[in-house]
């Protein structure tokens, strides 16, 4: 299954799930919830995703380094300030809260499968390998943040 790592950008997986997940809603829904004012309150959520990722992405460009999730071999600094000494990956967290928030609105159970599929694919597929460039490069220093620092949350 190498053939597909890092190949697909993070953000295009998201939106195919969150096309799968209003789908999955719409026509599959199973178990319907309601929390107060949906829309609201899974905007909310969407905005934080959307703030996580972007702390994320100006931490890299802060240390001068890529924020190609295409290319892991690019990176040119290893990152453990900021919003990295509670997340691995604070670009994937937002992401999958964007999708959360869609969840939320939707009120629809089933779209809790779009959000698996996004950590399952995403964690396979794209932080596996770049976790083992940055341990090559890193080495020690990798090791030491990833044993203290959850992939997720």
């Amino acid at each position: 299954m190498r053939p597909l790592e890092t190949r697909i950008p993070p953000p295009l997986v998201a939106l195919a799930l969150a096309v799968g997940v209003f789908a999955l809603a719409r026509w599959w829904p199973l178990v319907g919830f309601t929390v107060p004012h949906p829309w609201l309150l899974g905007s909310l959520v969407a905005l934080a995703g959307g703030a996580v990722s972007a702390a994320g992405a100006g931490a890299f460009r802060k240390a001068g380094t890529t924020v190609n999730p295409l290319h892991p071999e690019r990176v040119s600094a290893f990152v453990a300030s900021g919003v990295y000494r509670y997340t691995r990956n604070p670009m994937y967290v937002g992401l999958l809260l964007v999708l959360t928030g869609g969840f939320v609105a939707l009120g629809a159970l089933s779209a809790a499968l779009g959000l698996a599929a996004f950590v399952g694919f995403i964690t396979r597929f794209q932080i596996v390998p770049e976790e083992r460039v940055l341990a090559a490069r890193f080495g020690p220093e990798y090791l030491a943040y990833k044993a203290r620092v959850r992939r997720w949350l």
